[in-house]
């Protein structure tokens, strides 16, 4: 869906912001706890796995959110043409695709790997049975998406510093309500 939108608006600005803080710090911790720090018995991998756990699912409700807000709302009316429109519809296409996708095969991977999803201590999601081929798809699916993701969020902002300091255009004036 696209709109005549020349700003957005103070809600879809603030969603944006804290939905984004949250996915660039579980892309950093994730890639960290996964690649950094050793398991085994009295390691805290476990705990931080927990609260990798924890925060997915909250961004999964307020990413979400967001998806659909944002789809009900429209995007901003374009100012760029050919290769740069392109490209800018496709990294918000991903971003707001990875903000469910992320989460869901997150979720997914660890439900048919046997463990349960907890929120902040409480259950919330149960372990489901071990199917090892759908655990790894899924996982799968979650590290591609971890590096697509990182990727298009350079992108996004590399792409905002160009429209700030070399074209000079209102591209962040529109992002930030300054129009």
């Amino acid at each position: 869906m696209t709109s005549k939108l020349v700003t957005y608006d103070k809600l879809s600005r603030l969603n944006h912001w804290f939905v984004a803080l949250l996915m660039i710090a579980m892309i950093i911790t994730g890639f960290y706890i996964f690649r950094a720090v050793e398991g085994g018995p009295g390691s805290i991998k476990g705990m931080l796995i927990g609260y990798h756990k924890s925060v997915g699912l909250l961004i999964l409700v307020l990413g979400t959110l967001r998806v659909i807000h944002r789809l009900r709302q429209g995007f901003l009316e374009s100012t760029q043409v050919g290769w740069q429109e392109t490209m800018a519809r496709i990294m918000h296409w991903v971003l707001l695709a990875g903000i469910v996708v992320m989460p869901v095969s997150g979720v997914i991977g660890s439900f048919f790997g046997g463990r349960a999803t907890g929120f902040f201590g409480m259950s919330a999601i149960p372990a489901g049975p071990e199917i090892e081929g759908l655990k790894n798809l899924a996982y799968g699916i979650h590290g591609v998406f971890a590096f697509l993701i990182a990727a298009a969020v350079l992108l996004h902002v590399a792409g905002a510093l160009k429209h700030h300091f070399i074209d000079r255009d209102d591209t962040m004036a529109r992002m930030t309500g300054r129009v």
